[in-house]
């Protein structure tokens, strides 16, 4: 919806409720008149249902207007002796056009000093539970939201199974564009797994103040450009969702708008400068590990490695033995001398699972392995006499990669060889023809909402023929520390301004086996009540946190104790 369209939509509203309260407002002692006055007429309101004048802010903030709206309606019957559980249900499952039927067809008086307390005790846990509801989506919406680290795209920086609360205010938070959706959940509502919004009417793009811009280096977490698919995880494509409602990814900011950008064998480059990382970043690239006489998996996991594959050999197994040992695999296969082999993550499959089912089973040591390694890592092994080298694994210049940005033949980029490429910023012209227009394509058309045409070798913006483009908004460049195995935008371009959502700022829980199930999991101690950011290793605060609510607990005690010898 454009401008033009919101203030008639409000418009109708304002209609809508002045002919649906004015006898309302008169019956409390007001003016008709003040029933019609934008937000004059909340405040009125408010009054009149004697509740507090700043519950009117909570009327004009996306998302908590929804919850509010049914509060108000069943608020306003009330203040006029219409108590009734009924009537409540009535209210509410007419979206408020009772209250026409109160303030026309119905012999009501205004009860100015009516009782605010609910009369049952279900009244009271209902309205417990709505404000409760209220106040956690206004945190969750504006301030601070959980999330969960799902993949390993910044291993071993954030790790999977990292819970982590993101702050909205430090860019300032972007307000909900969807009108229509259910409160505390993304894009997808819980249990029945369906659709948690409406599509339309959308708002326009508006974010609060901050008190910090992106900046390189930081982690940041966005809204995913590229999203086609209607829930995380789904392979499903060709699924169109507002920019607030796309899954929520996060990656480190290494380009901001501006910059120029060039990836030489692995390494960003930034203006002709090699990137510097924060020394709390822990960039992994694939390396293969030789050995002459086998790269065991104990040495590889003494030093934490925890991205490889393993392989166990054995006999004929029946059912039974296949399906306790299922869950550790990632697939199988028969050898050309009859043995069964497995192949397993970097976990392995348990001792003590292969001996409670008899299985003779042998793990394979090769002479080369290809793992994700840290620079820290890559030193221990070149340390160790049992390995013979370590090599990083390098795509050439000039050999296009699968699924690299901007998908064009005349960029035969891949993850390791990428640029020189600018960062688009807000009010940046630059020129268009054939060879920059895929690079700048997916902004002019999906992120910035003009057309395009080409014919030959010109090429229209909006019916007008041109040879330079003016961005309208910020971009910037996101990658996973995880380098070798990070869908970011090395894939997908560009993250533009306004799908960023804030950035991660502290770690209250973190769990091994994240993805195994809960009974699975086991917790990271020495990750637990971490910060995010900050120099040096993190330190964590959760013995701090325990002491505290022990003191609290204590001290709660005592004083009642003394409060009842008194």
């Amino acid at each position: 919806m454009n401008a033009t369209q919101w203030l008639l939509f409000i418009l109708i509203v304002q209609v809508i409720h002045f002919l649906g309260t004015w006898k309302l407002y008169v019956k409390a002692g007001r003016k008709a008149w003040e029933a019609a006055v934008p937000v004059y007429n909340a405040i009125v309101l408010m009054k009149i249902i004697n509740r507090p004048t700043w519950w009117t802010v909570l009327l004009f903030i996306p998302i908590i207007n929804l919850l509010m709206f049914p509060i108000i309606w069943i608020e306003t019957i009330r203040s006029f002796g219409r108590n009734s559980t009924a009537e409540t249900w009535i209210v509410i499952l007419t979206i408020g056009f009772y209250i026409y039927y109160v303030n026309y067809a119905l012999d009501i008086k205004y009860i100015e000093n009516r009782s605010l307390h609910p009369t049952t005790a279900t009244g009271e846990w209902v309205s417990s539970i709505a404000f409760a509801v209220i106040a956690a989506t206004l945190v969750h919406t504006y301030f601070i939201q959980p999330y969960v680290i799902p993949t390993p795209s910044l291993e071993r920086t954030l790790r999977v199974g990292d819970l982590l609360f993101v702050s909205k205010f430090h860019y300032g938070a972007r307000t909900p564009m969807t009108t229509v959706a259910a409160p505390m959940v993304h894009d997808t509502l819980p249990i029945v797994r369906t659709k948690s919004y409406l599509k339309k009417p959308q708002l326009p793009y508006f974010r609060l103040p901050g008190f910090t811009k992106v900046d390189r280096n930081d982690i940041v977490v966005f809204s995913w450009p590229a999203d086609t698919v209607r829930q995380f995880f789904k392979k499903e494509a060709g699924v169109i969702k507002p920019i607030d409602k796309k899954s929520n990814y996060v990656k480190r900011c290494v380009g901001i708008p501006g910059d120029s950008l060039e990836i030489i064998d692995g390494y960003v480059y930034i203006d002709g400068k090699q990137l510097q990382l924060p020394d709390r970043a822990k960039p992994q690239y694939d390396y293969t590990v030789y050995a002459n006489k086998g790269v065991s998996s104990k040495v590889l996991q003494e030093i934490g490695v925890m991205d490889f594959q393993r392989k166990y050999l054995t006999g004929a197994i029946n059912q039974t033995q296949f399906d306790a040992i299922r869950k550790y695999l990632i697939g199988s296969d028969r050898t050309t001398d009859g043995k069964i082999a497995l192949y397993t993550k970097a976990g392995g499959i348990p001792v003590n699972v292969i001996r409670s089912q008899g299985l003779a089973m042998t793990e394979e040591t090769p002479r080369e392995r290809i793992a994700a390694l840290t620079d820290e890592m890559v030193a221990e092994l070149k340390k160790n006499n049992s390995i013979d080298s370590v090599v990083k694994e390098l795509d050439d210049k000039g050999v296009a990669g699968y699924n690299n940005f901007p998908q064009n033949p005349m960029y035969p980029w891949n993850y390791d060889q990428m640029g020189p490429i600018y960062i688009p910023e807000e009010g940046a012209t630059v020129k268009l023809d054939l060879k920059s227009l895929p690079l700048y394509k997916k902004i002019i058309t999906e992120y910035e909402g003009n057309t395009l045409s080409v014919s030959g070798n010109q090429i229209k913006v909006n019916g007008q023929v041109t040879d330079s483009y003016t961005f309208q908004q910020d971009y910037y460049w996101m990658m996973g520390d995880n380098r070798d195995h990070s869908e970011d935008s090395r894939a997908w371009g560009y993250v533009p301004e306004n799908h960023i959502v804030g950035t991660p700022i502290f770690i209250w829980m973190s769990v091994d086996n994240f993805n195994e199930g809960i009974f699975n999991w086991k917790p990271r101690w020495d990750r637990i009540f971490t910060t995010v950011n900050g120099e040096g290793e993190p330190v964590s605060y959760f013995k701090y946190f325990i002491i505290a609510l022990v003191a609290y607990f204590v001290g709660s005690w005592l004083w009642k104790r003394k409060k009842s010898n008194a």
